[in-house]
């Protein structure tokens, strides 16, 4: 049984005391996961992101990890030649992959293998491999980020399935193995358009390869296009990429529609090179990211950013699955700030007699919510802090 009282993701950061570079690196992951993206949807200050490298008190080791204080527990060991020449930490770090294992998939540890010594270690098959990533120290910093994160919506993913499903392990393990689906919205009418949709693409499959569902390609021989493509978006996460005729396209404006009727991650990539004459009103909302076709560079923030749209998504719906048993069948959960295309998710007869929409803090302003009221009287939008505190 989840408990709605204590947090459901907690990130622990490990690294040997002689390992100069441990510090900064577990910082960089403090400050990416507890900025506020994060802290809108989990409450308080972002995801718990706990540092172990000091010794404790009479010992040559942190002091252990609670593996059951959250519902789910992610550890990072910075593993170097350090680490593993200290025979102390070498136990302490055996016997927590131990405690990890039987502790099922709600708990995982991640060695991050910082060069070739790292693999004595003894569970190389789960390392992530800084030691063969090529870029900068910044750079390598960056993609330790967008891989973690990745790794950490897996998780999440398998334990919103156990909360649905407690009893069916392998759906759960199913849930845990199944990738993050990435629909990439964009017109063929512009060279732009395709070049970066195809080097998006090319960059989703490196690392842990993500599966992107691109265009028509993809669609199995025999199945109607507009069935398959509206069901693809309905269960992605989506990249428009938003070129000088974009928002000219059909195909296009559907895409971005169902992507906001169903509520699935969304990101913008600003790519204009001229001028868009009627910019598409439903592209806004949403992360916005300024693109060049020759700025190889930006394809790594688009996907970062990205995945910690995604991120953030899993985030919500498992703060949601905690605390909606509170909810009646009035209230509507949506994971980004309420527009008014939100209306069209609201059935009739609840928008005339009394609905509410909860979205992730901070409340919206108040030119926004007047707006709501003058066309729909009968919602009510609550922020979830607002609605958890029975704000009317």
């Amino acid at each position: 049984m989840a408990d709605s009282t204590r947090p459901f993701f907690v990130l622990y950061a490990i690294w040997h005391p002689n390992f100069s570079q441990g510090a900064g690196i577990a910082e960089e992951l403090r400050k990416h996961f507890r900025r506020k993206l994060f802290e809108n949807v989990t409450g308080g200050t972002g995801l718990s992101v706990i540092f172990r490298s000091a010794a404790a008190p009479s010992s040559n080791v942190p002091i252990p990890i609670d593996l059951d204080e959250a519902e789910t527990t992610a550890v990072v060991i910075l593993t170097e030649s350090s680490l593993i020449g200290d025979q102390a930490w070498l136990e302490y770090v055996h016997e927590l992959v131990d405690r990890s294992e039987r502790a099922g998939l709600g708990t995982r540890v991640f060695p991050v293998a910082l060069d070739a010594s790292a693999l004595k270690l003894g569970v190389e098959e789960q390392a992530l491999r800084w030691d063969d990533w090529e870029g900068t120290h910044i750079e390598l910093q960056q993609r330790l980020i967008r891989e973690l994160t990745y790794e950490f919506c897996r998780m999440l993913r398998h334990y919103l399935e156990h909360l649905n499903r407690p009893e069916e392990d392998e759906q759960a393990l199913e849930a845990y193995l199944k990738k993050v689906r990435i629909f990439l919205s964009h017109s063929k009418h512009d060279n732009d358009g395709e070049a970066i949709a195809y080097a998006i693409r090319e960059r989703l499959h490196a690392g842990h390869g993500l599966a992107s569902f691109f265009d028509v390609h993809d669609i199995p021989a025999g199945l109607r296009f507009q069935k398959v493509l509206l069901q693809q978006v309905r269960l992605s996460a989506v990249v428009a990429i938003h070129t000088d005729s974009y928002s000219s396209r059909e195909w296009c404006r559907r895409e971005v529609i169902e992507a906001k009727r169903y509520n699935v991650p969304l990101v913008v990539v600003n790519s204009i090179s001229d001028i868009d004459e009627r910019v598409f009103p439903y592209l806004g909302n949403v992360p916005v990211i300024r693109m060049d076709r020759d700025r190889a560079d930006r394809i790594n923030f688009v996907v970062g950013r990205l995945l910690d749209e995604v991120l953030k998504d899993f985030l919500w719906h498992c703060r949601v699955a905690l605390v909606q048993h509170r909810a009646d069948p009035t209230v509507k959960f949506i994971p980004r700030p309420p527009e008014l295309i939100s209306l069209a998710s609201v059935s009739t007869s609840a928008s005339t007699s009394g609905a509410v929409i909860v979205y992730p803090d901070p409340p919206l302003s108040a030119e926004e919510e007047r707006l709501f009221e003058e066309i729909s009287p009968h919602v009510r939008l609550r922020s979830l802090t607002e609605w958890l505190a029975g704000v009317p």
